[in-house]
């Protein structure tokens, strides 16, 4: 699959290990590091929904967007980077035609 990213900061954050080191205690930066390869690995999100890290689609104002657990309280946010997004007739995402995501933020939304 194909993942881009919101911004370059975002980007060089999540592929630069020192940074991703800098930022996040190790064993966070290490799990950072393999949910992108995962989903780099994976044919869609659907095979991805399989992997480690429980994906979810959200709901609520982050409707449309995708959620994957990185450790207790951060998460990788996605979002299908076609739009509008491909969905199925009862309105939620289609995560078998999602081939190609936006990294938009690591973050713990819960606090």
């Amino acid at each position: 699959m194909e993942v881009l990213f919101g911004d370059a900061r975002l980007k060089q954050l999540c592929e630069t290990p020192r940074l991703r080191q800098r930022a996040f205690q190790s064993a966070t930066a290490d799990k950072l590091a393999t949910r992108l390869d995962e989903l780099q690995a994976a044919a869609s999100m659907a095979v991805a929904r399989s992997l480690p890290g429980k994906w979810e689609e959200l709901t609520g104002d982050r409707r449309g967007q995708l959620s994957c657990r990185i450790d207790k309280k951060l998460r990788l946010i996605v979002r299908p980077t076609r739009q509008p997004p491909p969905s199925k007739p009862d309105g939620g995402l289609d995560w078998t035609a999602i081939d190609s995501v936006t990294v938009i933020e690591v973050v713990n939304y819960h606090d």
